[in-house]
Protein backbone atom coordinates (compact mmCIF):
# COMPACT_ATOMS: atom_id res chain seq x y z
CA UNK A 1 0.00 0.00 0.00
CA UNK A 2 1.07 3.39 -1.07
CA UNK A 3 2.33 5.79 2.20
CA UNK A 4 0.57 9.07 2.07
CA UNK A 5 2.83 11.90 3.62
CA UNK A 6 1.06 11.59 6.86
CA UNK A 7 1.76 7.86 7.03
CA UNK A 8 5.41 8.59 6.20
CA UNK A 9 5.78 10.49 8.81
CA UNK A 10 3.60 8.42 11.37
CA UNK A 11 1.70 11.44 11.84
CA UNK A 12 -1.98 12.14 12.37
CA UNK A 13 -3.98 14.61 9.15
CA UNK A 14 -4.18 17.02 11.84
CA UNK A 15 -0.49 16.54 13.63
CA UNK A 16 0.56 20.62 14.35
CA UNK A 17 3.56 21.82 12.82
CA UNK A 18 5.49 21.47 15.91
CA UNK A 19 4.22 17.76 15.97
CA UNK A 20 5.46 16.92 12.52
CA UNK A 21 8.89 18.79 13.00
CA UNK A 22 9.42 16.23 15.94
CA UNK A 23 8.05 13.20 14.34
CA UNK A 24 10.34 14.04 11.13
CA UNK A 25 13.43 14.62 12.87
CA UNK A 26 13.21 11.15 15.25
CA UNK A 27 12.83 9.30 11.43
CA UNK A 28 15.36 10.82 10.60
CA UNK A 29 17.97 10.33 12.88
CA UNK A 30 16.88 7.15 12.03
CA UNK A 31 16.75 6.32 8.23
CA UNK A 32 19.79 8.92 8.14
CA UNK A 33 22.45 7.37 5.68
CA UNK A 34 25.43 8.07 7.99
CA UNK A 35 23.82 5.90 10.43
CA UNK A 36 22.96 3.13 7.98
CA UNK A 37 25.91 3.17 5.79
CA UNK A 38 25.48 0.67 1.90
CA UNK A 39 21.58 -0.20 3.47
CA UNK A 40 19.71 1.08 -0.22
CA UNK A 41 16.37 0.63 1.59
CA UNK A 42 17.78 3.00 4.70
CA UNK A 43 18.57 5.64 1.68
CA UNK A 44 15.23 5.56 0.41
CA UNK A 45 13.25 5.73 2.78
CA UNK A 46 15.53 9.17 4.20
CA UNK A 47 14.43 10.29 0.72
CA UNK A 48 10.72 9.45 1.14
CA UNK A 49 10.57 11.01 4.55
CA UNK A 50 12.46 14.00 3.22
CA UNK A 51 9.81 14.84 0.87
CA UNK A 52 7.03 14.41 3.34
CA UNK A 53 8.71 16.51 5.73
CA UNK A 54 9.09 19.34 2.46
CA UNK A 55 5.91 19.68 1.85
CA UNK A 56 3.98 19.23 5.60
CA UNK A 57 5.98 21.82 6.70
CA UNK A 58 5.32 24.41 4.46
CA UNK A 59 1.51 25.37 5.33
CA UNK A 60 0.59 26.46 1.57
CA UNK A 61 1.85 23.32 0.14
CA UNK A 62 0.39 21.22 3.34
CA UNK A 63 -3.05 23.20 2.21
CA UNK A 64 -3.12 22.22 -1.36
CA UNK A 65 -1.83 18.26 -0.52
CA UNK A 66 -4.62 18.46 1.71
CA UNK A 67 -7.00 19.42 -1.09
CA UNK A 68 -5.45 17.40 -4.12
CA UNK A 69 -3.14 14.87 -2.60
CA UNK A 70 -0.19 14.33 -4.85
CA UNK A 71 -1.91 15.63 -8.05
CA UNK A 72 -0.75 18.85 -5.80
CA UNK A 73 2.51 18.65 -7.78
CA UNK A 74 1.34 18.12 -11.25
CA UNK A 75 -0.11 21.56 -10.26
CA UNK A 76 3.47 22.92 -9.70
CA UNK A 77 1.96 23.81 -6.16
CA UNK A 78 0.72 26.76 -8.02
CA UNK A 79 -2.28 28.50 -6.26
CA UNK A 80 -3.15 30.17 -9.68
CA UNK A 81 -3.18 27.10 -11.20
CA UNK A 82 -5.17 25.20 -8.43
CA UNK A 83 -8.32 28.16 -8.44
CA UNK A 84 -8.39 27.24 -12.19
CA UNK A 85 -8.62 23.90 -11.65
CA UNK A 86 -11.33 24.44 -8.55
CA UNK A 87 -13.22 26.33 -10.52
CA UNK A 88 -12.91 23.98 -14.01
CA UNK A 89 -14.62 20.82 -11.52
CA UNK A 90 -16.94 23.19 -9.81
CA UNK A 91 -18.70 23.55 -13.21
CA UNK A 92 -16.69 27.41 -13.57
CA UNK A 93 -15.10 28.48 -16.06
CA UNK A 94 -11.10 28.66 -16.08
CA UNK A 95 -9.06 32.17 -15.90
CA UNK A 96 -8.14 30.75 -19.70
CA UNK A 97 -11.50 31.18 -20.32
CA UNK A 98 -11.85 27.82 -21.40
CA UNK A 99 -14.57 25.17 -19.82
CA UNK A 100 -17.66 25.04 -18.54
CA UNK A 101 -20.09 22.44 -16.89
CA UNK A 102 -19.27 19.78 -14.18
CA UNK A 103 -17.54 16.36 -14.55
CA UNK A 104 -20.09 13.73 -15.30
CA UNK A 105 -20.18 11.57 -12.28
CA UNK A 106 -19.05 14.22 -9.48
CA UNK A 107 -15.40 14.79 -8.32
CA UNK A 108 -14.00 13.77 -5.00
CA UNK A 109 -11.03 15.89 -3.93
CA UNK A 110 -8.08 13.68 -4.81
CA UNK A 111 -9.62 12.92 -8.40
CA UNK A 112 -11.49 9.95 -7.57
CA UNK A 113 -13.21 8.48 -11.10
CA UNK A 114 -11.43 11.42 -12.99
CA UNK A 115 -7.99 10.99 -15.37
CA UNK A 116 -6.70 13.81 -13.57
CA UNK A 117 -3.42 13.94 -15.83
CA UNK A 118 -6.31 14.16 -19.15
CA UNK A 119 -7.59 17.33 -16.88
CA UNK A 120 -4.39 19.26 -16.79
CA UNK A 121 -3.67 18.49 -20.11
CA UNK A 122 -6.88 19.53 -21.27
CA UNK A 123 -6.48 22.61 -19.38
CA UNK A 124 -2.79 23.86 -19.09
CA UNK A 125 -1.24 21.82 -21.73
CA UNK A 126 -4.59 22.39 -24.72
CA UNK A 127 -6.30 19.48 -24.92
CA UNK A 128 -10.05 19.53 -26.68
CA UNK A 129 -12.40 20.03 -24.19
CA UNK A 130 -16.02 19.45 -24.49
CA UNK A 131 -19.34 21.57 -24.36
CA UNK A 132 -22.70 20.67 -24.92
CA UNK A 133 -21.23 17.23 -26.57
CA UNK A 134 -18.78 19.24 -28.99
CA UNK A 135 -15.34 20.59 -29.45
CA UNK A 136 -14.65 23.18 -28.65
CA UNK A 137 -12.77 26.07 -31.08
CA UNK A 138 -8.96 25.85 -31.13
CA UNK A 139 -7.12 28.81 -29.46
CA UNK A 140 -4.18 29.42 -27.40
CA UNK A 141 -2.72 26.21 -25.58
CA UNK A 142 -0.14 26.45 -22.77
CA UNK A 143 3.02 24.78 -22.92
CA UNK A 144 3.90 21.78 -21.08
CA UNK A 145 6.08 21.68 -18.02
CA UNK A 146 9.77 20.33 -17.88
CA UNK A 147 11.20 18.71 -14.91
CA UNK A 148 15.12 18.43 -14.98
CA UNK A 149 17.60 17.54 -11.64
CA UNK A 150 20.04 19.90 -10.52
CA UNK A 151 22.95 19.44 -7.84
CA UNK A 152 24.16 22.25 -5.17
CA UNK A 153 25.95 22.34 -2.47
CA UNK A 154 25.29 22.46 1.24
CA UNK A 155 26.28 26.22 1.60
CA UNK A 156 24.69 26.90 -1.50
CA UNK A 157 21.61 25.01 0.09
CA UNK A 158 22.04 27.19 3.38
CA UNK A 159 23.03 30.49 1.92
CA UNK A 160 21.75 30.50 -1.09
CA UNK A 161 23.70 30.95 -4.81
CA UNK A 162 22.97 31.57 -8.40
CA UNK A 163 23.93 28.33 -10.83
CA UNK A 164 24.35 28.23 -14.34
CA UNK A 165 22.61 25.92 -16.03
CA UNK A 166 22.10 24.47 -19.73
CA UNK A 167 18.82 22.92 -20.69
CA UNK A 168 18.14 22.01 -24.64
CA UNK A 169 20.65 24.37 -25.99
CA UNK A 170 19.18 27.38 -23.20
CA UNK A 171 21.44 28.56 -20.71
CA UNK A 172 19.80 29.86 -17.88
CA UNK A 173 20.68 31.46 -14.56
CA UNK A 174 19.16 29.52 -11.67
CA UNK A 175 18.98 31.54 -8.36
CA UNK A 176 19.09 29.27 -5.25
CA UNK A 177 17.11 30.46 -2.07
CA UNK A 178 18.59 30.14 1.15
CA UNK A 179 17.37 27.10 2.86
CA UNK A 180 16.09 25.61 -0.72
CA UNK A 181 13.49 23.06 -0.26
CA UNK A 182 13.38 19.68 -3.07
CA UNK A 183 11.96 21.75 -5.79
CA UNK A 184 13.06 24.91 -7.43
CA UNK A 185 9.79 26.39 -10.23
CA UNK A 186 11.24 28.27 -12.74
CA UNK A 187 7.93 29.90 -14.29
CA UNK A 188 7.89 30.35 -18.45
CA UNK A 189 10.92 28.38 -19.13
CA UNK A 190 9.02 25.38 -20.10
CA UNK A 191 7.74 24.15 -23.81
CA UNK A 192 6.36 27.44 -25.47
CA UNK A 193 3.37 27.52 -25.90
CA UNK A 194 0.72 26.96 -29.02
CA UNK A 195 -0.82 29.83 -30.41
CA UNK A 196 -0.42 32.84 -28.39
CA UNK A 197 -0.53 30.26 -25.50
CA UNK A 198 2.01 31.11 -21.96
CA UNK A 199 5.01 28.58 -22.07
CA UNK A 200 5.04 25.68 -19.31
CA UNK A 201 7.26 26.02 -16.40
CA UNK A 202 10.52 24.43 -14.96
CA UNK A 203 10.61 22.51 -12.27
CA UNK A 204 14.24 21.47 -11.10
CA UNK A 205 14.37 18.72 -8.66
CA UNK A 206 17.21 19.92 -6.05
CA UNK A 207 20.01 17.47 -4.33
CA UNK A 208 22.18 18.70 -2.20
CA UNK A 209 26.05 17.18 -2.28
CA UNK A 210 27.26 15.84 0.85
CA UNK A 211 29.75 18.31 2.78
CA UNK A 212 33.09 16.51 4.17
CA UNK A 213 32.27 17.90 7.71
CA UNK A 214 28.49 19.25 8.05
CA UNK A 215 25.83 16.71 7.66
CA UNK A 216 22.24 17.91 7.21
CA UNK A 217 18.77 16.68 9.07
CA UNK A 218 15.85 18.75 8.24
CA UNK A 219 16.98 22.30 9.10
CA UNK A 220 19.40 21.62 11.80
CA UNK A 221 23.06 20.93 10.45
CA UNK A 222 25.55 18.44 12.99
CA UNK A 223 29.40 18.92 12.51
CA UNK A 224 32.14 16.96 14.63
CA UNK A 225 34.18 19.68 16.96
CA UNK A 226 37.75 18.55 17.30
CA UNK A 227 39.28 20.27 20.86
CA UNK A 228 42.28 19.24 22.64
CA UNK A 229 42.72 17.51 25.75
CA UNK A 230 43.19 20.66 28.00
CA UNK A 231 40.43 22.27 26.51
CA UNK A 232 37.79 19.74 27.62
CA UNK A 233 39.75 19.12 30.54
CA UNK A 234 40.00 22.80 31.80
CA UNK A 235 37.00 24.36 29.42
CA UNK A 236 37.48 26.89 26.79
CA UNK A 237 36.16 29.23 24.81
CA UNK A 238 36.36 28.53 21.26
CA UNK A 239 35.23 29.78 17.60
CA UNK A 240 33.96 27.99 15.31
CA UNK A 241 33.08 28.32 11.56
CA UNK A 242 29.37 29.01 10.42
CA UNK A 243 28.10 29.03 6.82
CA UNK A 244 28.68 32.96 5.99
CA UNK A 245 30.93 33.75 9.05
CA UNK A 246 31.66 32.11 12.78
CA UNK A 247 30.37 31.63 15.94
CA UNK A 248 31.32 30.83 19.67
CA UNK A 249 30.53 28.42 22.14
CA UNK A 250 31.82 27.34 25.15
CA UNK A 251 33.48 23.95 26.42
CA UNK A 252 32.85 23.54 30.47
CA UNK A 253 35.97 21.79 32.33
CA UNK A 254 35.57 18.12 32.65
CA UNK A 255 33.41 18.06 29.12
CA UNK A 256 33.36 14.64 27.39
CA UNK A 257 34.08 13.30 23.68
CA UNK A 258 29.94 13.26 22.41
CA UNK A 259 28.85 16.42 24.24
CA UNK A 260 26.60 18.12 21.93
CA UNK A 261 26.70 21.89 21.91
CA UNK A 262 24.00 24.19 20.16
CA UNK A 263 24.82 27.57 17.59
CA UNK A 264 20.86 28.22 17.58
CA UNK A 265 19.73 29.48 14.85
CA UNK A 266 22.47 28.67 12.64
CA UNK A 267 21.65 25.46 10.79
CA UNK A 268 19.29 26.29 7.52
CA UNK A 269 17.01 29.38 7.10
CA UNK A 270 13.86 28.75 7.29
CA UNK A 271 11.18 28.63 4.27
CA UNK A 272 7.41 30.64 4.04
CA UNK A 273 8.41 31.74 7.94
CA UNK A 274 9.49 28.93 9.23
CA UNK A 275 12.06 29.20 11.60
CA UNK A 276 15.76 28.69 11.08
CA UNK A 277 17.38 25.38 12.28
CA UNK A 278 20.23 25.32 14.67
CA UNK A 279 24.13 23.89 14.31
CA UNK A 280 24.58 21.46 16.73
CA UNK A 281 28.40 20.58 17.39
CA UNK A 282 29.29 16.98 18.44
CA UNK A 283 32.63 17.04 20.60
CA UNK A 284 35.71 15.32 19.72
CA UNK A 285 38.90 14.90 22.18
CA UNK A 286 41.45 14.87 19.65
CA UNK A 287 44.61 13.86 21.39
CA UNK A 288 48.28 14.53 20.13
CA UNK A 289 49.77 12.48 17.27
CA UNK A 290 53.03 12.36 18.45
CA UNK A 291 53.82 11.85 22.04
CA UNK A 292 57.96 12.66 23.76
CA UNK A 293 59.13 11.13 26.98
CA UNK A 294 57.15 14.63 29.00
CA UNK A 295 53.93 14.15 27.67
CA UNK A 296 53.69 10.17 27.97
CA UNK A 297 54.75 10.75 31.65
CA UNK A 298 51.90 13.59 31.86
CA UNK A 299 49.85 11.21 30.87
CA UNK A 300 50.56 8.02 33.37
CA UNK A 301 49.81 11.14 36.09
CA UNK A 302 46.73 11.57 34.72
CA UNK A 303 45.77 8.21 34.54
CA UNK A 304 45.54 8.05 38.51
CA UNK A 305 43.05 10.22 38.30
CA UNK A 306 40.49 8.19 36.87
CA UNK A 307 37.97 6.55 39.54
CA UNK A 308 36.82 2.48 38.50
CA UNK A 309 36.89 1.11 35.42
CA UNK A 310 36.01 3.31 32.45
CA UNK A 311 34.03 0.89 30.93
CA UNK A 312 32.22 -0.74 33.50
CA UNK A 313 28.77 0.28 32.11
CA UNK A 314 29.56 -1.06 29.00
CA UNK A 315 26.66 -3.73 28.72
CA UNK A 316 24.85 -5.72 25.48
Amino acid sequence: MVQDFYQRLNVARGASADEIKKAYRKLARQYHPDHNPGDKGAEEKFKALNEAFEVLSDPKKRSMYDEFGEDAAKLGWDENKAAQFRAYRSGGQTHGGGFSGGFPGGFSGQGAGVDFESILNEMFGGGQGRRGGGRRAAGPRAGGDVQASLEVTLADAVLGGEKQISLNGKRLSVKIPAGVGSRIRLAGQGEPGDRGGPAGDLFLEITVAEHPIVRREGADLFMDLPVTTGEAALGAEIRVPVFGGSGTVTLKPGTQSGTKLRLRGKGVPGLQGNPPGDLFLVVMVKLPEHLDDTARKAIHTLEKHYHGDVRAKLTL
